[in-house]
């Protein structure tokens, strides 16, 4: 019965989580300057649908707005916040405290030095080499910084984990100002990457996030048992019938 209840609450929970998502998804491409009536938008949207034949009564010029601008910068949006909730979920069950984020792993600081590195290069890399690169310097900090924990406290010491990220983010940190300061001519680029923002200029950015929340998103689900184990820990897993092991 309690299994039974919880089941069935978290369903809910989900299934209201989906509805408010997908309003705000649409409350997002019906919000704009460019003065598209919202009952014509919505009219659009269903007219893209397979098998659907309406006249929305946009001009291509509106439709262009609504395809090539709104809906890529909301997908894009989407899929940003729901890799940083995946992201903190992920680093709040694994050091068992809500205050957890990338940060204190040396994650955005490599990530940083990484997408600084290939912009400077002169953008030899293109639109998808800079975030490549920038997810290589993000292993690679976490490795960095899994591996200088392991020498000193060992694999299973949380609080020497995080002291060894803190480490590593501050030497990615100095090592980006250096690059940075004998690079100013790319200062605006690198600051206007490392801020962030939702401009498109169509579908492009969202075909360039598109794999690595994919890639990341299945790596965690794959994991989600272990996720959950050292969520609640060796002794509290034991009480619940779960093998920490498995």
């Amino acid at each position: 019965m309690i299994k039974a209840g919880i089941s069935h609450h978290r369903t809910a929970v989900l299934l209201g989580a989906a509805l408010i998502l997908c309003a705000a998804l649409l409350i997002g491409v019906l919000v704009g300057p460019a003065g598209l009536t919202p009952d014509r938008t919505i009219l659009e949207l269903l007219d893209g649908i397979p098998g659907i034949n309406i006249d929305s009564g946009l001009t291509a010029t509106q439709q262009a707005i609504l395809w090539q601008i709104r809906l890529p910068r909301v997908i894009l949006g989407a899929l940003v916040g729901a890799m940083l909730a995946v992201a903190g979920a992920a680093y709040q069950g694994v050091f068992r405290n809500p205050l957890a984020d990338p940060y204190l792993l040396g994650v955005s600081s490599g990530a940083g030095l990484g997408a600084t590195l290939a912009i400077v290069s002169g953008g030899a890399l293109g639109m998808f080499g800079i975030p490549m690169a920038a997810f290589v310097g993000g292993v690679l900090a976490v490795f960095a910084t899994y591996s200088l924990g392991r020498s000193i406290g060992g694999p299973q010491n949380a609080v020497v984990i995080i002291l060894a990220g803190v480490a590593v983010a501050a030497f990615t940190n100095a090592a980006q100002t250096f690059v940075q300061q004998r690079f100013d001519d790319s200062l605006r680029e690198v600051y206007s990457w490392l801020l962030g923002g939702l401009s498109t200029d169509g579908w492009s950015e969202v075909l360039v996030v598109l794999p690595y929340v994919v890639l990341a998103s299945v790596v965690i689900l794959v994991h989600r048992r272990v996720l959950d184990v050292m969520a609640v820990g060796d002794v509290e897993a034991s009480s619940l019938g779960v093998d920490p092991a498995r």
